[in-house]
């Protein structure tokens, strides 16, 4: 039997017959059952979260690695993580099949390659302390496999993202997560109603990862990098909503924190000058979650 994200769609089988505006709304009929394919996988999203943070506060990293639209994603929400939150672009990865160039430009026959897997997260320097979960829509995939099964050899936190149960995928991780989405509008577009649950998944991983870590108070970032204007004003509002400071105390306090709001918080509520509070973040990367949360009360 097909899996289900290969079978065929008795929703939209007329989809090609029909005006743009009801082939539109077929497929956003589609969409709306994402959100709840999602919501059925939250207790396992959740576990996986604490597996996972356990790991980065001890030193170790999250790996995303598929093929495909599924790597791309994960390409995608990895290189979000350190200008939204301030972290080293080491600390979340996104693998894919085929390289950066499978970014741009197709390499499906990558895909096939279960011994790629392994090596492209030897070359990361994957190590036990570290978590990898592998993205495939089908669950079979034959590069994502290899790579889980070698990284859960490592003694590695493992977990698969598909939407497909009982899956090869999901027999190689110690965890898995499987929102059921049916059949795509377009007959194995896994791009669509597929992808479209995978990148909800991700988002609350890093997202919440980044919360229990501490780069979030409230529902504001604390640790974002003012590394282009947009980010500066933001940093600024925050700044200014979380120490009741005026605009021009606030713009002054960011310019001798080098733009950095990490110092600037701590520089305001421990009472500090921008080398102390600098040297102290300096010494723990995680300090920020004592640091923000205790000094920001």
């Amino acid at each position: 039997m097909l899996p289900i994200t290969e079978q065929e769609n008795p929703n939209t089988a007329n989809i090609d017959q029909v005006s743009t505006l009801e082939a539109v709304t077929l497929i956003n009929n589609e969409d709306k059952l994402v959100a709840l394919a999602v919501e059925k996988v939250l207790p396992d999203v959740a576990l996986a979260i604490d597996k996972i943070v356990e790991r980065l506060q001890n030193g170790g990293r999250l790996f995303y690695i598929g093929t495909g639209t599924s790597g791309r994603l994960g390409v995608l929400d990895a290189s979000e993580i350190p200008p939204t939150y301030g972290v080293s672009y080491d600390l979340v990865q996104g693998v894919i099949a085929g390289g950066y160039d499978a970014l741009y430009k197709a390499t499906e026959a990558s895909e096939d390659n279960r011994e790629q897997g392994a090596k492209d997260l030897q070359k990361r320097g994957l190590t036990r302390k570290d978590a990898v979960i592998g993205i495939a829509a089908s669950g079979r995939t034959p590069y994502t496999i290899g790579a889980v099964e070698y990284a859960r050899n490592l003694g590695c936190f493992t977990a698969a993202l598909t939407c497909v149960p009982d899956s090869m995928l999901t027999k190689s991780a110690e965890h898995s997560f499987i929102p059921i989405v049916g059949p795509e509008p377009i007959t194995g577009s896994t791009r669509m109603k597929s992808g479209t649950s995978h990148k909800l998944i991700l988002n609350m991983i890093s997202t919440v990862c980044m919360i229990r870590l501490g780069y979030v108070k409230g529902n504001r970032m604390t640790n974002v990098k003012a590394s282009n204007i947009k980010l500066k004003e933001r940093s600024l509002r925050i700044l200014m909503n979380e120490t009741g400071l005026d605009e021009n105390t606030a713009k002054d306090l960011m310019n001798r924190a080098n733009e950095d709001l990490r110092v600037a918080l701590v520089m305001v509520r421990a009472k500090v000058e921008a080398e102390t509070a600098q040297n102290a973040l300096s010494n723990n990367d995680f300090v920020v979650e004592k640091a923000v949360k205790t000094l920001i009360a």
